[in-house]
């Protein structure tokens, strides 16, 4: 991806104003400085359900926004939709963008879609504040692409008046927004080529819908909790070639929470991830990498653990089957390689583990950790000694070096592997059906279009060799 810094500039251009969809008022700047073609609300409408924003134009939010149901938003490569961090509202609630309709954000690697605050607030400082509400998918969202896009510095906290608490999707003093969330069951999502950093919350909670979650970047996720992809009850997924650095908790949380008669069991596939730095941030001993709970149905392979502080977790393994509660019997949580390097973090809760490095943390004794069987022919660095032995060898990320608590991607790392490197050899081979993508053949179709899962390569994380 050509994820390039300059396209965060701002740009000194003639402002038009407009009203958009729901009455939302908004600015919109061409960067050709004519008006947009097309209907009064800044955008060009094919017809009375469609909306465009054009490519290159900036959209200021200064209040919540919405897609209303039964409408449709296509933002187009370069737009840039800049949130206000006022707040809306007496009490400042942050600014939402709630998807009811159909969103689909169309960037492109030399023009990706931004979803940003304005640019002299775009601080390492700002990283984890949470100034503005994020992507809210109601139940009545059917589709949504998000492609080339970047979402950062999300993660508000909900509060009484936020559109979100109205619409009963979160709790009001108790929530925080993810960068990204779903909540229809039938819904068709596709996640694709985009980064999502810089949040307090989540980057990608998943109440609902099938989904293709690939080739993304995920940075700075969570503030004290929270995981770049989160997943409940009610969704089929596939999770495949995304880079996860720092996540708060885990890169990964699978959870059946809340499965019913009408919202059924969580199935994930995840699949030739790399995760970095994971854990480093909780405290107590919960989070590190990968985190199966609550009866989801979930195979995790093929992934790569780079610095994290813990395994891949199962509570109540003990407990098979049970929707409640339990761990799904069929779920193949193996064939991942947990990396280490030999840095100290700077942060050690010596009242709860005690753990230091990643390789000590690998070789803990955890509660959650069900030796030989979850992991079973995995490729884990316990010991020092093996850290060398079992470095990926990437092309541009010095393992040694970066702390294990730092959480600002630098866009010169390169996450490939170098010729010889071992994590080429020893994955799973991609030849058991029930292993097999969800959406790999078939596909989902948003907007027309069919797009398909990765397929699963017989080696360990997100990129192999240049």
């Amino acid at each position: 991806m050509k994820l390039k810094n300059y396209l965060l500039a701002g740009t000194a251009l003639v402002a038009l104003s407009f009203m958009a969809a729901c009455s939302e008022d908004e600015t919109i700047q061409n960067e050709n400085n004519t008006e947009n073609p097309g209907g009064n609300d800044g955008g060009d409408e094919t017809n009375e359900d469609v909306i465009i924003w054009p490519g290159d134009t900036i959209a200021n939010l200064t209040n919540h926004y919405t897609v209303p149901e039964g409408k449709t938003l296509i933002i187009k490569a370069g737009a840039k939709v800049i949130v206000s961090t006022a707040g809306v509202g007496a009490n400042h609630a942050p600014i939402e963008f709630t998807v009811k309709g159909n969103l689909y954000c169309e960037g492109t690697a030399e023009k990706p879609v931004l979803f940003s605050v304005p640019e002299d607030e775009r601080t390492e400082e700002n990283a984890l504040v949470g100034l503005w509400g994020g992507i809210v998918a109601t139940s009545t969202c059917g589709e949504m692409l998000i492609d080339h896009t970047i979402i950062e510095y999300t993660g508000g906290q909900v509060i009484e008046g936020s559109p979100a608490a109205s619409a009963g999707i979160y709790t009001a003093g108790d929530d925080a927004y993810p960068q990204i969330t779903t909540n229809n069951i039938n819904g068709r999502y596709v996640i694709t080529n985009s980064v999502l950093r810089n949040g307090w919350s989540d980057g990608i909670y998943l109440m609902g819908g099938n989904a293709i979650i690939a080739n993304n970047i995920f940075a700075a996720n969570g503030y004290d909790g929270a995981e770049a992809v989160n997943v409940k009850a009610g969704c089929v997924v596939d999770v495949a070639g995304n880079v996860m650095f720092s996540p708060n908790t885990n890169g990964l949380k699978l959870s059946s929470s809340g499965q019913s008669e009408d919202r059924g069991m969580a199935k994930i596939q995840a699949y030739n991830n790399t995760i970095i730095n994971a854990g480093w941030r909780r405290d107590g001993e919960k989070g590190g990498c990968v985190y199966v709970e609550k009866n989801a149905f979930a195979n995790v392979f093929n992934n790569l653990m780079v610095n994290c502080k813990f395994r891949a977790m199962t509570p109540s393994y003990d407990l098979p089957n049970n929707p409640d509660e339990g761990y799904c019997s069929e779920s193949v949580i193996d064939y991942n390689y947990y990396a280490s390097g030999t840095q100290k973090s700077n942060v050690v809760f010596e009242d709860e583990s005690g753990v230091a490095y990643s390789w000590e943390g690998y070789a803990y004794a955890h509660k959650n950790y069900y030796e030989g069987v979850v992991d079973a022919n995995s490729i884990i660095t316990k010991t020092a000694s093996d850290c060398a032995t079992n470095d990926p060898k990437f092309v541009n990320f010095p393992i040694n070096d970066v702390a294990l608590t730092d959480y600002i991607y630098q866009d010169a790392w390169d996450f490939h592997v170098q010729a010889g490197s071992p994590v080429l050899a020893g994955a799973y081979d991609g030849t058991d059906t029930k292993m097999a993508p969800y959406f790999g053949t078939e596909g989902l179709q948003v907007n027309g279009q069919t797009y398909t899962s990765p397929k699963v390569e017989a080696r360990f994380g997100a990129y192999g060799t240049k």
